[in-house]
């Protein structure tokens, strides 16, 4: 199963991931990020800025969990500006060393398999961060989605939509489609990293780490993964049964092991 930690705080989540990430830039400058976007990852990439005289982060690669279909990449809600915009600036990344599937209507049919093959080219994600959406999808694999899925165009849910709304002016801007890493992309990453906060994703990071294994709740496929760690705060953990013994378990790992 996952590892769980519970933290008092999203920006204690921030600063134990960007640990991790800060000791494989060490390792390896040219370590391969899978970036998620959205408001859960950010305290992550605003530790990571913080600690920019520690460590060189230039080299780092990235390749973008999704991206909408149709949506100008100028647009201010586009994938790629918000990575440029959250990530790449802050950081002080190469922009050319991070990728965002490609979802220009033009070349949508090519593009899941292009970002596929430029993933493989790259040797793989070494650690992919992931948020949770309400109602369990990770990247834009809504329920229903196969733990064998690649990069591929889905159609967004209703509630997706409307959960997405707020970023946009009006929410019948949201796109209906987007082109997403699928479960068995993601499954492919060395280290999945999934962040939750708030009593909202409670129910969803439940089903996730405890449920059954179904591909009505995608994020429980990291149930198959080696190496799979999820971070929450206490209002995210509240439906969790086994939140004693992950609160024990973390308190008694050793320090050199990390997350």
């Amino acid at each position: 199963m996952a590892e769980v930690v519970i933290v008092d705080a999203p920006e204690t989540a921030g600063a134990l991931v960007a640990d991790e990430i800060v000791r494989r830039a060490r390792q390896n400058p040219e370590t391969v990020l899978g970036l998620a976007t959205g408001s859960t990852p950010l305290p992550v990439y605003r530790a990571l800025s913080a600690r920019r005289a520690e460590v060189d982060l230039s080299r780092l690669r990235g390749f973008a969990l999704d991206e909408y279909v149709g949506l100008d990449p100028a647009h201010p809600e586009s994938y790629r500006s918000v990575i440029e915009r959250e990530v790449v600036v802050p950081l002080g990344l190469d922009a050319g060393r991070i990728r965002v599937p490609d979802g220009h209507p033009a070349r949508i049919r090519d593009a899941g398999e292009a970002y596929e093959g430029a993933i493989r080219d790259a040797g793989g994600v070494d650690l992919q961060i992931l948020g949770i959406g309400t109602d369990g999808h990770i990247g834009f694999n809504e329920p229903g989605s196969s733990f064998a899925s690649l990069t591929r165009v889905k159609t967004l849910t209703a509630q997706t939509r409307r959960d997405n709304a707020r970023f946009f002016a009006v929410g019948e801007e949201v796109p209906r489609h987007c082109i997403t890493q699928g479960l068995g992309t993601i499954l492919r990453a060395g280290h999945l990293v999934l962040l939750a906060f708030g009593e909202a994703k409670a129910a969803a990071v439940a089903a996730a780490v405890e449920g059954p294994l179904t591909a009505w709740v995608p994020a429980s496929a990291i149930q198959l993964h080696p190496r799979a760690t999820v971070i929450v705060d206490e209002a995210a953990a509240r439906d969790l049964r086994g939140a004693t013994y992950y609160r024990e378990a973390w308190a008694h790992k050793p320090d050199w092991q990390g997350i």
